[in-house]
């Protein structure tokens, strides 16, 4: 359903809220606002289907469907696919199919724990191969447009976008590329220089397009009811390592701050959405236009679009406009629209200026013209994408940004870091614009724009003929020669699908990378970090091509013993340190089974338990006072083979803020386990020395 809601010029609200445009901070009132005015109207249901050695369909909802289907030697690839039912394509033919869109593989190792499951590669499956037209294309310094679409599929198994077991592979990478481009390509002149910048940039902004739409599909997939194919915890680490790309060392970011990480990029996104409403709902309501926001399949709103009422041309003619916050220019004089030619819808309304439908005793009917379409999910201030009137409008915004960093980097050799000057002069700038509402050298549309080929991809409910316009426009204001449209890459999406799963069912495809995958996971068990560093050397130096693996053999199975034990116990240990950096009482939120389940593993593996299960461990024995768990804590202190597992035990014993009943315990431990204080040592002397080591530290 689209919502819509008129604004009228006298409404008391305007009186109220009349100072939240000089202020951009009032983000509690605008987050509180937006969250009363919206509300879900539409929900689809996700079936899964369990794995089976065969391919297995879930049954279709009305938008999205999940398939599973199994890969050799432990592993199974997860898709979400969607009926595109706002393209035309589908429409005209009468073609009902569906669309996959997102793949993860999770590997498995064979069995159904999810304790030991591994997420691995996310393929939005719209992400192509570019051609050697689009990339020469990409290359060309200052040249901002499509060159058109991808024809035919170049049979090449589909590009990933990350690694979601190596994420700091790609940080390492961007580094080398970064320091390549300086060291060496910039050395040959302005044209080699501009000309690899741009396709760098290019390429960048083209992956970045197609992972923003995977977010946006598995969040629609999140909001939605029914059997998720993702736990809590797996869909928060996907939707947080995706918009960690975007950050220089986004990549090195720990698992245990992915999930806090995510629910901030979540809440701040509802916070720029809600502002941008309110302020974009008072400047349409301030110029006597119609405010028509539009929702996602979830209900959440997204973009919105401005109309003018047909009559008011006549009796508002000559009334003063103020484009500040829209960016388009004054309707009220334009003679344009005194003889439109473009898309017209006819709306009803009663006589309060409210939309009815059309057999509502006495509605009036209305003809609308639509302006504008304005993304909300972007900081600052509402960005426009589609300017009925002037085509090129949006893209000249979009442009001033791109130009001045091209100029800036590719030709003057100017950074924010190098030259303070320059620095100081671009914040002015960007605050002055941006405070005063000014869409120029914005932050990039690149996401709203990704976000609204989604939306008009997966929403039916639009006039075909306003679709059909938006669309065209939309593919217009692209900047990247990179870039396909919706249509193009339906098609390639279903290729790229197919692809893959012959990809999957040949031996010396995805089986065989998921084993040197695995042999590669296996290194960390095997070498130290001095080791380690000279394998990542070696693999950025080779631009990839060397990854350093344990030697496969007739040993396979006990490779996934090994990796079974270790993933497990990673598990647990992130469980027990979520579980201590919770709450000062752990009985309070947590179950005490669940928390003893895995200090029962950290007691059976503690020689192969590292410093974080150290720290976890005493962590807990702090924070709660049942007896057998605080035995647990102790006893995996004593399993671990670490000198720092020994001294945490003395540092226990040492604590002052404990209390008596878990010093007795401590106390009885170390007397009934002497091996585990310093040898002929006694127990007061032991706890004297852990305090001095406690003291210097």
């Amino acid at each position: 359903m689209w919502g819509f809601e008129i604004i009228s010029e006298h409404r008391k609200c305007n009186r109220r809220f009349s100072g939240i445009l000089s202020r951009t901070g009032t983000s509690v009132l605008v987050s509180l606002l937006f969250a009363a005015l919206l509300s879900p109207t539409f929900v689809a249901r996700f079936v899964h289907a369990q794995t089976q050695p065969a391919e297995v369909v879930a049954p279709v909802s009305d938008i999205f469907r999940l398939e599973r289907i199994a890969v050799v030697g432990g592993a199974e690839l997860v898709t979400i696919h969607a009926r595109l039912s706002g393209l035309d394509v589908n429409q005209s033919s009468g073609d009902d199919r569906w669309v996959p869109l997102v793949t993860v593989l999770r590997d498995t190792l064979g069995d159904l724990s999810p304790e030991n499951d591994r997420l691995r590669y996310v393929w939005p499956l719209t992400y192509t191969h570019p051609t050697l037209k689009q990339r020469l294309s990409g290359a060309v310094p200052f040249f901002y447009a499509r060159v058109g679409n991808k024809k035919g599929y170049s049979g090449k198994t589909p590009p990933a976008v990350l690694d979601l077991a190596s994420p700091d592979r790609d940080v390492w990478n961007r580094i080398f590329v970064a320091a390549l481009q300086s060291m060496l390509l910039d050395t040959y002149g302005l044209p080699v220089k501009a000309s690899s910048r741009s396709y760098q940039q290019n390429i960048s902004d083209y992956r970045k397009s197609h992972i923003i739409r995977a977010l946006s599909v598995l969040a629609l997939y999140q909001a939605v009811e029914g059997p998720p194919a993702f736990s809590e915890s797996e869909l928060s680490e996907i939707q947080a390592r995706l918009r960690l790309t975007d950050k220089t060392f986004g990549g090195l970011l720990g698992d245990l701050n992915l999930q806090r990480f995510n629910e901030k990029q979540m809440t701040q996104a509802l916070d720029e959405r809600g502002h941008n409403w309110e302020l974009l709902r008072q400047r349409a309501e301030a110029e006597s236009l119609y405010f028509e926001p539009l929702q996602m399949p979830d209900g959440s709103t997204t973009h919105a679009l401005l109309w003018i009422a047909k009559p008011d041309l006549e009796t508002k003619r000559d009334q003063p406009y103020n484009q500040r916050f829209l960016n388009i220019a004054d309707p009220w004089s334009d003679k344009r629209l005194a003889n439109w030619r473009g898309h017209v819808e006819l709306r009803h309304f009663d006589s309060e200026s409210r939309a009815v439908s059309a057999d509502t005793p006495g509605a009036r009917s209305v003809e609308m013209i639509p302006l504008a379409l304005y993304g909300l999910d972007n900081p600052k201030i509402p960005m426009v994408l589609v300017d009925f009137r002037d085509t090129l409008n949006p893209k000249k915004r979009e442009m001033s940004r791109r130009v001045l960093q091209d100029v800036t980097s590719n030709v003057l050799s100017l950074s924010s870091f190098g030259q303070p000057a320059y620095f100081l002069g671009r914040s002015v700038f960007d605050f002055v614009t941006g405070r005063r509402g000014i869409d120029i050298n914005q932050p990039s549309r690149l996401r709203t724009y990704s976000q609204l080929k989604l939306l008009l991809s997966l929403n039916a409910s639009l006039e075909p003929e306003l679709r059909k316009q938006i669309d065209a426009r939309l593919e217009k204001v692209s900047l990247n020669p990179l870039e396909n449209d919706l249509v193009a890459e339906s098609r390639l999406a279903s290729e790229q699908y197919d692809a893959l799963l012959a990809y999957a069912k040949r031996a010396d495809g995805l089986p065989a990378k998921l084993d040197r995958d695995r042999r590669a996971e296996l290194v960390p068990l095997e070498h130290g970090k001095a080791e380690r560093v000279i394998f990542r050397l070696g693999n950025i130096l080779s631009f990839g091509k060397y990854t350093h693996r344990e030697k496969s053999g007739p040993e396979t199975a006990s490779v996934n013993e090994r990796l079974d034990v270790a993933r497990r116990l990673s598990y647990h240990t992130r469980f027990l340190l979520q579980v201590a950096k919770s709450t000062p009482q752990i009985e309070v939120l947590w179950s005490l089974d669940e928390v003893k389940r895995s200090l029962q593993f950290i007691v059976e593996h503690g020689a192969q338990a590292n410093s974080s299960a150290i720290a976890a461990a005493s962590s807990i024995f702090r924070r709660t006072a049942d007896e057998e768990t605080r035995r647990l804590c102790l006893d995996s202190l004593s399993r671990i083979d670490n000198r720092k597992a020994k001294d945490e035990l003395l540092r226990l014993s040492q604590d002052k803020q404990l209390d008596v009943a878990g010093k007795d315990l401590i106390d009885a431990y170390l007397t009934a386990n002497p091996t585990r204080r310093k040898p002929d040592a006694p127990l007061s002397v032991a706890r004297e020395k852990a305090g001095d080591q406690t003291g210097q530290q």
